[in-house]
């Protein structure tokens, strides 16, 4: 067996898609949902299930490939670990299907180059004991346990058999991830990548990897927009600030934390939309709460309230400062009501993106006065400051910027993880 490096892998993806660094927007899609399971419990300790990947599900955008959805087709996904663990469970999701979605068969491998796996990692993974299963449209199913021992900051393929029409997909679009999807046929056992021949940048049906882990003590889910989806990082590069703060995590010793990335780009804490998924507040549970194992979350979302605030098709008005914070109250109280700690994260600058305003910064100033004062949050994370540009505190720090004004790049989103005060989060629940 050859043992091939993350930079290895990257490189060769990057190859493949023709790209010297930045995304393709490729959409395939496919139709999912979920059935009831049995769920982790929500507080972990050693040995108990925690998150260890994640992706929210969003619905397909009118006119995309993913609209249309699959037939007779195996899509290959990598995902990036945060925790290890010696059992896994793959959860598949079937959230915006408008059709009941038959899984035929499904895989999960070590990662090699390109959509090739290591063979002899290659498990099948079942659900109530079965290599096919049915989710009703609305709905997720959570695997039965599959044997098999992974590493923190490991790269996984899982491979998912699509053997009927699938209709309208269930899909995370902004990956950062370079994916595959076959032509026909059921590949998922395969190791090799001949039949994989579609590079996609999106994930489909496919939204957590749960493990038991005897070294986490539970997970940090990082609730967010684009910014914690990880837009203007290194596609394949695992350098979203929710993998840096994981590989923080895991470099001390003593038992750590997992980290779930539900970042949604374009998302809102309170507006809804049909190409940048439900708002905040309304997928709260599903995406934060939820989630296996989860004992802390950070939110870091409300930029796009205010900036899409500022358009003139928004039928609302301009968002103001005290709706935000409302917002943030309730999905607080939410928090604690089921005893999970929620960490608050000040609002990066803006100035110079396309949807900046002077209105929209005295909002972001005035929200990120409140996150850092009120004392409602459990703790705050101070992003702003350590992001802004010391000549002028409107703009985002040009050394962190990706281009846009809006988004960091690689080195910006460590900065960001290097920011989160571990000991807050490894700190025992009260």
């Amino acid at each position: 067996m050859i043992a091939v490096s993350r930079a290895g892998r990257r490189a060769a993806r990057l190859i493949l898609l023709g790209l010297p660094g930045a995304v393709v927007v490729l959409v395939l899609v496919a139709t999912v949902t979920v059935v009831a399971v049995s769920r982790p419990p929500a507080a972990a300790r050693g040995g108990d299930w925690v998150t260890s990947w994640g992706a929210s599900p969003q619905a397909a955008a009118p006119g995309t490939l993913a609209a249309g959805g699959f037939h007779d087709q195996t899509i290959r996904e990598i995902v990036y670990t945060s925790a290890g663990g010696n059992l896994i469970r793959v959860r598949l999701t079937n959230a915006f299907g408008t059709s009941p979605l038959r899984i035929g068969h499904v895989t999960v491998a070590q990662a090699a180059l390109g959509a090739a796996v290591v063979p002899a990692t290659i498990h099948s993974v079942r659900f109530d004991g079965r290599a096919s299963v049915r989710i009703p449209p609305g709905a997720q199913v959570l695997s039965d346990p599959v044997g098999m021992q992974v590493g923190p900051e490991q790269e996984l393929a899982v491979s998912v058999y699509l053997p009927g029409r699938t209709g309208q997909a269930t899909l995370h679009w902004d990956a950062y991830q370079v994916n595959w999807v076959s032509a026909v046929g059921d590949h998922a056992a395969e190791a090799g990548w001949g039949a994989f021949v579609t590079p996609v940048a999106q994930w489909y049906y496919l939204s957590g990897l749960v493990v038991q882990s005897s070294g986490a003590d539970g997970t940090v889910v990082a609730l967010g927009d684009s910014i914690t989806d990880g837009v203007g990082s290194t596609v394949g590069g695992n350098a979203r600030w929710p993998n840096d703060l994981a590989q923080r995590l895991d470099a001390r010793p003593g038992p750590t934390l997992s980290v779930a990335n539900e970042g949604i780009g374009g998302n809102q804490v309170l507006t809804a939309s049909r190409v940048f998924g439900v708002s905040a507040e309304d997928r709260f549970a599903r995406d934060a709460l939820d989630q296996a194992g989860v004992r802390d979350i950070i939110l870091l979302e409300g930029i796009n309230d205010i900036g899409f605030s500022a358009s003139p098709a928004n039928p609302d008005g301009v968002i103001i400062a005290a709706r935000i914070i409302a917002g943030y109250e309730r999905l607080i109280a939410e928090a604690h009501a089921r005893h999970i700690r929620i960490f608050g994260a000040t609002l990066l600058p803006f100035q110079g993106a396309g949807y900046y305003t002077p209105e929209g910064e005295a909002t972001r100033e005035a929200v990120n006065t409140w996150i850092r004062t009120s004392g409602v949050f459990d703790g705050v994370i101070d992003f702003d400051r350590v992001m802004r540009d010391p000549a002028d505190p409107r703009r985002l720090n040009p050394v962190y910027d990706s281009g846009d004004h809006l988004h960091p790049d690689d080195a910006g989103y460590l900065a960001m993880a290097n920011a989160v005060n571990l000991d807050m989060l490894l700190s025992p629940p009260r």
